[in-house]
Parts: C-alpha cells; structure tokens; sequence
C-alpha cells in the first residue's frame, strides 16, 4: 500500500494517509478516489456544509466494512476548523464541526467520511432552522420516478406558498427538496410545516403519497419524511456519496431534467465532469430566504377544520406535548391499548 499523498486546497495542504485503500469494492474507488471527487467538488459540498454542525458518516474500511456517525468533533480536529454546540432532544449536547473553508471537507474524507449530514442551521444560531427540507421517500413498490412526480406536484405546491425549491437526488431511490428560509422559526415550527406540506401532498395524490409514519400504513406510495425536520435528524448533504455500491451521489437536479433523471447515473466518476460544466445547481440557494407564515396558516386550518394535529415524533425524542401515541397501530389493536409504547418500526 502507498505511503501518504498531499492534496493542495485553497492555501492549505491536506495529507490522505492509506490511499490506495479499497472504498468501493465493486467499482475497485480507492480512498484517493474519494477525495480527488471531493476535491473536484469541493465549491459545491461546502457550499451546503458552511458554518453548519456536521455529523460525519464515516467508513474507515470502506463501504465493505463497519462504519458510524461521528457528531461530536474528533480528536485532532485543526485549530483552524471551528465547532458549534448543538443540543440534542435529550438535552445532552456536543460540539460539532462546522466547515468554513474547502480544507475541512478532504480533512474529513481523510478520516473515512463519505457522507456528509450537516444540520440545518447555522452555527451563529443553532435554534432556528435556515433551510426546510423535504424527504421523499419511495416505498417498496415505487420508486424515484414516482418520487420524481411528488416532487413536481410539490413544487406547484410550494408556489402557492409563495415558496421555491431546490430539488437533489437522495443518492438513492429518493429525492430531496430544499427551501431556504429565514431563521425565524423552531424546529417544532418548522417540522409542523413540513407536516402541512406532506399532508396537503398526500390529498391532492392520494394513490401515490402518504405521510404515514407507521410503515405497516404507508403501502406502495412515496412517504413524505416530515420528521427529517425534527431536531438532530439530518439529511446527506448535495454532493455527497453514499454507500451504496456504485458510489452514488446526492446530486443537484434542475426541475427540467427531474423527470428522467437516474440516480445510479450520478457517481464518483461522472459527478465531477457534470459539476466541472454545469457548476453548483443549488449555488442561488443562498440568495433567498423565504417566510413559512403561510404554510403554518395552512397547519392552523388542517387542525381547525380536520382536526389534524401533531404527528409521532423519531422514538429518540422524548414524548412531546399534543403528540399521539407511538404505539404500532396493529400492536395498539391486538393489545387495545392507546397510549404511548413502545419504538415505533421505523423511520424510514
């Protein structure tokens, strides 16, 4: 196996230890692969990641063997990389790396981190989300073409709102969409907006969305992931790779080419030619910063008119005020109890 090798990015040196290891064993991507591709990407990841708490997704043996979310900033973390102290729904907190130059991103695909899961907020105010992201999520039996359809539907949606998205692949079967806002509203607020969304989604395509959180309710539909909203959820940050065999990635999409997109197109190897000729797809996100008033209008009259409330939160969170009850529908049924119980089968 090769020595170190030194990477030059923006005035700093970043040295990869082990570069010839094996990452993705079908595609034979090295470590140095991964990050030659963050290097050629580096504008567009760090563009998502700035100033924001990040939890490292880490694979120090490749996708072939272990691997862990790291939140909490590691030892040996450079004095010129800052850190921001997130709270977790425990209460319990941490401080989490927040990049703010392209020499973080390599530092951190250095350590085996693949993927990339920044919060949404900025470290100079942990508390109040920036940006509102929608998960959708394709059930067994759909897939991204049917995420895809959702997709467009939310985006006539988010325009009634006065609202404008900016759509990814997941780097899976899924698809993402962001909305940049102003950091006004809670998490609490801001998740109860990603519900009226899901919700006002799931009665205009019945057949194809649900914003079941129980996955024995949702069938073939795509799932609308409102709690990705909830604090300490995250989602893998644009231009990331994923651990899937080909070396995917979360890729930023105009709405004209959503439709016949393929996620298994967007890898290693053709992200960065794609990046090199089209540049960041997501890079005016940061000129706008919409209002949620609107949308939390329409949560008011959802709860007023159809008695639509609260919905379950991630079974990490401690039981919150209004929530229903967490109990599996079919174990509430087969037990005849209503209250709160056990964890919920999953979050998707």
């Amino acid at each position: 196996m090769a020595g170190a090798v030194e990477l030059e990015v923006a005035g700093r040196t970043v040295r990869v230890s082990h570069p010839d290891k094996t990452y993705y064993p079908e595609r034979g991507f090295t470590k140095l692969d991964v990050a030659q591709y963050y290097l050629a990407v580096v504008d567009g990841v760090l563009r998502g990641l700035r100033d924001r708490p990040t939890t490292m997704q880490r694979f120090p043996d490749g996708v072939a063997g272990e691997f862990f979310y790291q939140k909490r900033a590691p030892k040996g973390l450079p004095e010129w990389l800052p850190t921001a102290r997130i709270t977790f729904p425990s209460g319990r907190f941490a401080d989490e790396m927040c990049p703010t130059e392209p020499a973080a991103v390599l530092w951190a695909a250095n350590l085996g981190c693949l993927t990339f899961h920044p919060w949404p907020v900025r470290r100079g105010d942990t508390e109040h989300p920036d940006e509102l992201r929608i998960d959708l999520d394709p059930q067994p039996g759909t897939d991204f073409a049917d995420a895809a359809r959702v997709a467009h539907e939310l985006r006539a949606l988010l325009a009634e709102h006065g609202l404008r998205g900016w759509p990814k692949t997941s780097g899976g079967r899924g698809a993402h969409v962001y909305i940049p806002i102003r950091p006004h509203w809670t998490f609490t607020e801001v998740r109860r907006a990603a519900i009226a969304l899901a919700r006002a989604l799931e009665r205009r395509m019945p057949g194809l969305v649900t914003s079941a959180w129980w996955k024995e309710e949702r069938g073939a539909k795509v799932f609308v992931d409102y709690n990705q909203m909830a604090r300490d959820r995250t989602i893998a940050s644009a231009y990331s790779l994923r651990s899937r065999p080909r070396a995917t990635v979360s890729t930023p999409l105009r709405w004209s080419e959503l439709s016949e997109a393929d996620p298994e197109d967007f890898d290693l190897r053709t992200v960065p030619p794609r990046f090199a000729e089209l540049g960041d797809l997501h890079a005016d996100m940061d000129g706008h910063a919409f209002g949620l008033e609107s949308v939390l209008e329409l949560a008011d009259r959802q709860e007023k008119d159809g008695g639509l409330g609260d919905m379950p939160y991630p079974p990490d969170h401690p039981k919150m005020p209004g929530e229903p009850s967490r109990v599996q529908p079919s174990r509430a049924r087969k037990s005849g109890t209503t209250g709160s119980g056990g964890p919920p089968e999953g979050a998707g």
